[in-house]
């Protein structure tokens, strides 16, 4: 994913990916607190790569909220966790828009980008309630 994305997502997808997977292949299983911890580090992994932080309109925006949420349903079903985890990151994404963009490529855009979305926390949370989808069949 990290080559066929174009622009710095793939990099950043690559990462979350490369992270997330390294915490879930020390595991037999899956389990809400499994994949809190696993969203922890991809958080970390991200904020170092780019050097952004929660507010600064990326995708890390969406990503807190949904880590964040995976944390407080620990104990409970993953299926039903992850839902509410990817509705509270969409809820963080659409929050953007009241963001100035600060990191990445959107930064150059400075004020304007005021009042639109951030793309990287809308297609993260695209992807995680598409696999909340899947995870509730």
């Amino acid at each position: 994913m990290a080559d066929a994305s174009g622009g710095a997502s793939g990099a950043l997808y690559g990462t979350l990916l490369a992270e997330t997977g390294a915490v879930l292949t020390r595991a037999d299983g899956y389990s809400t607190a499994l994949l809190a911890d696993a969203a922890d580090a991809a958080q970390r992994a991200l904020s170092e790569l780019g050097g952004a932080r929660v507010g600064d309109k990326t995708m890390l925006d969406a990503l807190d909220p949904f880590r964040a949420e995976l944390h407080a349903r620990v104990g409970e079903p993953l299926p039903g966790a992850w839902k509410a985890a990817a509705q509270s990151a969409t809820r963080a994404a659409a929050a953007t828009a009241g963001l100035t963009p600060s990191r990445g490529r959107a930064a150059r855009m400075g004020p304007l980008g005021h009042g639109h979305p951030d793309p990287g926390a809308t297609s993260l949370a695209l992807l995680l309630t598409a696999t909340a989808v899947h995870l509730n069949r």
